[in-house]
């Protein structure tokens, strides 16, 4: 095998990048000289591409598609190209292009526009990055830290949809605890009244509230929620697997709030911003009070 074969298969099996002492190491009867005139003959065929990482070059095999793309481009486009490339289903932002690149604000701009007319590239607005444009290529879907997942349409958070969510995580742990209420051991008891994500995850996905297949993760999500706001409580559960590994799963189940309201704060003269002018028989007055009245009727 030659010396650009064998330096073409170490790159391939490096997917990470290879630097010079690597390909040293691998070719210890090689010059310098030699080596570097290989590296430039793979460069130049679009075989490999080259990269800076902590201070010294990096060397990573060519996508056949991106090198497919990137024919006749010139070299500042090249570069562009793959560096949005490299960022993968994350993006870059503009200002990081110009930064990686060393290539002026304004001829960034144009590359920018030029990929995109051909379709290699795109733009997506980033909820994590306060609505700035992120590019990438034009076949990748954006990762969920940019579009912000499943509680995001349009850029926008949907309040409603996660507050329907929270409302039928709760009420299908309600109906399992009245369930599990009926088992006379306490311990069985809690046991049965506590479920895995997994197991709330298909019961929310049954009840096609949402258009989008949820996943235990965005599940875990909404109960989370509820774990803070004091009204769900939160388990760990391990068990070991057939090949002797131990695996862990989340369980969540309802809990009764460790503390109730006082009697005082139960009605609204308790946080009422008036009640030392409140007095029967003036304009404020408990008897023509409509708070009052519908705590009453309650």
């Amino acid at each position: 095998m030659d010396l650009e074969s064998r330096v073409l298969e170490l790159i391939a099996q490096n997917p990470n990048g290879v630097n010079n002492k690597m390909l040293q190491s691998a070719n210890p009867s090689t010059g310098v000289a030699e080596l570097v005139e290989v590296i430039n003959k793979l460069t130049a065929v679009d075989k490999i591409q080259i990269f800076h990482k902590k201070n010294q070059l990096v060397y990573m095999l060519k996508n056949p598609e991106s090198a497919k793309h990137s024919k006749g481009a010139d070299i500042e486009e090249k570069l562009i190209y793959q560096l949005i490339e490299k960022a993968s289903n994350k993006g870059i932002w503009i200002r990081d292009l110009r930064y990686e690149s060393n290539i002026p604000q304004t001829q960034v701009n144009k590359i920018l526009k030029s990929l995109e007319s051909k379709k290699l590239i795109k733009s997506v607005t980033s909820v994590a990055a306060s609505k700035k444009k992120v590019y990438m290529l034009y076949n990748i879907e954006p990762d969920r830290s940019v579009t912000g997942g499943t509680w995001y349409s349009d850029q926008e958070f949907e309040s409603e949809f996660v507050d329907v969510l929270n409302q039928q995580c709760y009420r299908y742990l309600q109906l399992e605890k009245v369930i599990a209420d009926k088992l006379t051991d306490p311990v069985s008891r809690r046991n049965a009244s506590f479920k895995s994500s997994k197991t709330i995850c298909d019961y929310i996905n049954n009840l096609k509230i949402s258009k989008v297949q949820l996943s235990v993760q965005d599940i875990e999500a909404i109960l989370n929620t509820l774990v803070y706001d004091g009204k769900v409580e939160k388990s760990v559960a391990s068990h070991t697997s057939s090949s002797g590994e131990e695996n862990f799963t989340n369980m969540y189940g309802i809990i009764k709030p460790h503390l109730s309201s006082c009697s005082l704060m139960r009605i609204p003269c308790g946080g009422c911003p008036v009640h030392s002018e409140c007095r029967e028989g003036d304009v404020i007055s408990p008897t023509t009070c409509p708070y009052m009245k519908e705590w009453l009727e309650f």
